[in-house]
């Protein structure tokens, strides 16, 4: 477990490992091959030649796109760039921001343990060790599709879990979610805010996420910390997330803050997470550490943060067995929530699945997809103006505004809730027998509300 003064150390070198930029890449075959270092792993925070062509044969960027699309990108530096921006298909991966929601299910099984958990602290470690998981999936660097407004996502097969996500806002972009099984509700409205600083990215979560463990009625509320994208044009695009995760029992105060490590210079530091379950009067009870992108272990500690005598690390999650090179580093969950194969019945026609740029993304036409994405941009265009015309606004179908605001580290956030309407929506389809059969791939993507408009 890493310690304050490593901690100091670590944001050191991360603080001056921009004047350093020059000599990473002679040092990068020197310093990988030093004897005892196998696990070393060179960060440049500027990029470096090495970066860009590792990045080109990945077919992300060629030279002449990088700069013309830095060109274009230069006017925007300082602002917040989450829906101004046009990007091109080719940074992106075949998969919507409301399916990467949907990624948080994959460890579900954990916070089933925190239900039926007796210990209050315990609970804590099973619920934040869930939280951390999603972060494997976070380490990609290609870009999920904004969602249109309208659109939907939905997952009934994992493990007795009924999740449902959709965009209820296209300016500012919000999406909400909610899942549940016999064991926990899970509610998320989910807005980012960007700041663009050139060849880097700030992403704040200006969102509220709340787990209900439903045996005791245990609420327990999640901040998150802010995640950095570094190297978006020049270098090799990685993803950071250095500082706080605080989960919070709102019924108790107990509460668990979780340090996310910066990366330094060489990678020091790098996927490292530590931190403590504190009881309400702040003292610390269990001790917690491990990577983000691997696993996560705890052990019971005394008033000073030792590890008691007599007990041991023990570990609570390990990340799943992952395909090998795969292109987009999805896990086996990923391509089963991203699969037409795994849909559920009577899919929605709003479906992230049925997007046709997704879909030819995914098949590797990046033509086909660039111009199905400008397709699909200029109806929600058109869609907003007919709505305008007519004076009505749109309404989310499976969510209600809740008319709550709440303040988050990054701003103020307006609260959607979960209707319930799609539960009797899934269970009405469920258990009827007359409904037919369709070829889920004979669905049309729809999610308009106001007539599924063509391009203009």
């Amino acid at each position: 477990m890493a310690s304050k003064d490593q901690k100091k150390v670590g944001g050191f070198f991360a603080s001056i490992a921009s004047s350093l930029s020059n000599i990473g890449t002679a040092m990068h075959n020197s310093v990988n091959g030093l004897v005892g270092y196998e696990g070393l792993e060179v960060i440049n925070p500027e990029g470096g030649t090495e970066d860009a062509e590792e990045e080109a044969s990945k077919g992300r960027w060629k030279q002449e796109d990088r700069d013309s699309y830095w060109r274009m990108m230069q006017k925007y530096i300082g602002s917040d760039v989450t829906s101004m921006v046009t990007l091109p298909v080719l940074i992106f991966e075949p998969m919507t921001m409301l399916q990467k929601m949907a990624e948080l299910m994959e460890y579900s099984y954990l916070l089933d343990q925190a239900d039926q958990c007796e210990d209050p602290y315990m609970r804590l470690v099973y619920t934040s060790s869930w939280a951390i998981s999603v972060y494997y999936a976070y380490q990609r660097t290609w870009k999920p599709f904004n969602p249109i407004l309208g659109e939907t996502y939905e997952l009934v097969n994992h493990n007795g879990v009924t999740f449902i996500s959709e965009q209820v806002s296209h300016h500012p972009p919000m999406s909400a979610g909610h899942a549940e099984n016999e064991h926990f509700a899970y509610d998320v409205t989910s807005k980012l805010k960007t700041k663009f600083l050139g060849n880097s990215l700030d992403v704040y979560p200006v969102g509220r996420t709340r787990v209900t463990l439903k045996r005791d009625g245990v609420v327990i509320d999640l901040v998150p910390p802010p995640t950095k994208v570094n190297n978006l044009i020049f270098g090799r695009t990685w993803v950071d997330s250095p500082g706080e995760m605080i989960m919070t029992n709102l019924n108790t105060g107990d509460k668990v803050v979780l340090y996310f490590q910066p990366c330094g210079w060489f990678g020091a530091g790098r996927y490292e997470v530590d931190g403590y379950v504190y009881n309400a009067a702040e003292e610390p009870k269990i001790l917690m550490t491990g990577k983000w992108n691997e696993y996560m272990s705890y052990q019971p500690c005394d008033m000073e943060g030792e590890p008691i005598s007599g007990t041991e690390l023990k570990e609570v999650w390990r990340v799943a067995d992952v395909p090998p090179n795969d292109k987009f580093q999805y896990t086996y969950f990923a391509h089963k929530i991203n699969s037409l194969d795994t849909a559920p019945r009577k899919l929605l026609a709003s479906d992230s699945r049925l997007r046709p740029d997704r879909y030819a993304l995914e098949k590797g036409d990046l033509s086909k997809a660039g111009a199905e994405k400008s397709s699909l941009e200029e109806r929600q265009r058109a869609e907003k103006r007919n709505r305008e015309a007519k004076g009505h606004q749109f309404t989310p179908r499976w969510f209600d505004m809740s008319g709550e605001v709440t303040p988050t580290p990054w701003g103020d956030l307006e609260v959607y809730r979960y209707n319930g309407k799609y539960t009797e929506h899934r269970a009405a389809v469920d258990s009827s027998e007359g409904i037919d059969e369709v070829d889920v791939r004979s669905i049309e993507f729809n999610p308009w509300q106001y007539g599924n408009l063509a391009t203009e």
